[in-house]
């Protein structure tokens, strides 16, 4: 049975990881949850519920930062409600088409969607800037708090 759950630990540490930057995975939950697991496997002998907790804090922030600095960044720049869908829209049909598309792919997003709100093209410009600076911050801090997670549960699992 532990080595089932050590495969499952595994598995969703590993999507978990991929999802950090992939828009359309709940990476730092899916993380967390594997982290959880590999403390499971182990009766929770070495990593207990303290350590647990701050996880699972630090997870929540990451999926909370993820979405403010992304409606952060197209709001700093004028966008209207319709171009932050059409960012979001963007960011998960732009994991098809690889670094270009999950770069593009919510400016391009943001752009139709406030061109959509019959915005003019400059408004639209900068709406699609802002949301595509807004999803690259809020990639760096969901890497960020992701892989601090991952640290934080080796000190405690390995010191």
């Amino acid at each position: 049975m532990s080595v089932l759950i050590w495969i499952l630990a595994i598995l969703l540490v590993s999507i978990g990881l991929a999802g950090l930057v992939l828009p359309a995975l709940p990476g730092p939950l899916l993380l967390f949850a594997g982290l959880w697991a590999a403390a499971w496997a182990e009766g929770f002998v070495h990593v207990g519920t303290r350590t647990l907790v701050v996880l699972a804090l630090m997870a929540a922030l990451a999926s909370l930062a993820d979405f403010v600095a992304g409606a952060f960044g197209a709001r700093r720049y004028g966008a209207s409600p319709r171009s932050v869908a059409g960012a979001a829209l963007g960011a998960v049909v732009g994991i098809f088409f690889g670094l270009p598309g999950l770069l593009l792919g919510p400016f391009i997003g943001a752009l139709l969607g406030e061109l959509s709100a019959r915005r003019g093209f400059l408004a639209a410009g900068r709406a699609g800037w802002g949301a595509t600076l807004g999803l690259m911050l809020g990639t760096a801090a969901k890497v960020a708090l992701g892989l601090s997670m991952l640290g934080l549960f080796l000190v405690v699992r390995f010191l």
